[in-house]
């Protein structure tokens, strides 16, 4: 075996249906009494169902979360926190409500139980990607943590089947980017093959059958052993570059994001990474020792859109968001070319199949 390194961040999760009513419990047990319960503003039924759930011992309600953690959201957030004397923040949502309550957490020093409703993964990730000038920052710090987790899967039935599809998509991205990380290691490998398989079963199950609670819970439990991976300190690579890269600079949707550049980064690293392309192939049903075919007969069947030209990226700005991309570029198993980069780009752009001739 290869010496390898491992680092445990350890916080406490909770996994199950109804799991949403142990939050009361939860809060007596580090003697929390005013959580400010965090949302978005599409999602702020939640934040008072959770109001409701205290029986309105909270510090307040802010439902000013968004896409990418803005820090003029954050700050008007912390401001809020302390003016009304948060000893807590709760954020229940997907990964815009998670990364803003990471965001108060680490700048006040107060304690953050997440109550996830998609499968980002985020929660159970050090990193905290922040937004300012046009431009998409990560920093990882074992404080941003948040310290518990309540995964709920009867709050995921009201995911749609299209955000069901690129929210699990987004966290099986964490999983195969950790498969070929610089400091991969057998337990997050070991982690990312149980994630990928779970989540290349139950997604499908969940576009045809919304319903189905055996396939949300199969999809929840693989976003949290993708977040897992993340949390655990496996780096990522040329994948979440450009992830951070047009959400940050051109204000893509987080998760399709990640679904639209999948397929792409993988191939782009595909000759550089053969024990870990072999081990995909065996976590994807039809791949056929064929990773790549098998992520693009996924997405297939997922019904999802390709290209992220439909979500409003034009053609010009693909030479920009490659020199952003390529300038301070995350470590990656073959070396970050501007030329084949620019290829990656723009077959991202197109919403072309997924192909390993760079």
């Amino acid at each position: 075996m290869e010496t390898f390194e491992y680092d445990s961040h350890s916080n406490h999760v909770i996994f199950g249906n109804d799991t949403i009513n142990q939050l009361p419990r939860e809060l007596a047990r580090q003697n929390l009494k005013q959580p400010l319960i965090l949302s978005t503003s599409g999602r702020v039924g939640l934040a008072e169902k959770v109001r409701g759930l205290l029986d309105g011992q909270v510090a307040g309600v802010f439902a000013g979360a968004i896409m990418h953690t803005p820090l003029p959201v954050t700050d008007k957030a912390v401001e809020y926190a302390q003016a009304q004397e948060a000893d807590s923040v709760v954020s229940i949502g997907g990964g815009s409500t998670v990364g803003l309550g990471k965001a108060i957490s680490i700048r006040l020093n107060i304690p953050h139980i997440c109550i996830p409703t998609t499968y980002s993964g985020s929660e159970m990730t050090t990193h905290l990607g922040e937004t300012a000038n046009g431009k998409k920052v990560v920093r990882s710090d074992p404080k941003i943590l948040p310290g518990t987790v309540i995964y709920d899967v009867m709050l995921t039935n009201t995911l749609s089947p299209e955000t069901s599809a690129t929210s699990g998509v987004n966290a099986m991205a964490h999983a195969v980017e950790a498969l070929y990380a610089q400091n991969a290691n057998p337990l997050t490998s070991l982690m990312a093959r149980e994630a990928i398989t779970v989540l290349a079963q139950a997604l499908p199950e969940i576009v045809v059958n919304p319903s189905s609670v055996s396939a949300r819970s199969q999809a929840l439990y693989g976003a949290w052993l993708s977040g897992a991976c993340l949390g655990s300190g496996v780096r990522m690579g040329v994948h979440h570059k450009l992830c951070h890269t047009f959400g940050g600079s051109f204000n893509m949707p987080h998760s399709e994001t990640h679904t639209v550049v999948l397929p792409h980064a993988l191939s782009y690293n595909a000759g550089k990474v053969p024990n870990a392309m072999k081990e995909l192939a065996g976590c994807l049903p039809g791949s056929n020792g064929d990773p790549i075919g098998g992520l693009n007969a996924l997405l297939t069947k997922l019904k999802v859109k390709r290209g992220l030209r439909d979500f409003g990226m034009k053609a010009s700005d693909i030479d920009s968001a490659t020199d952003i991309a390529i300038n301070n570029a995350y470590w990656n198993p073959r070396e970050v070319e501007k030329g084949p980069l620019r290829e990656l780009i723009r077959r991202c752009w197109a919403g072309e199949e997924a192909r390993a001739d760079f």
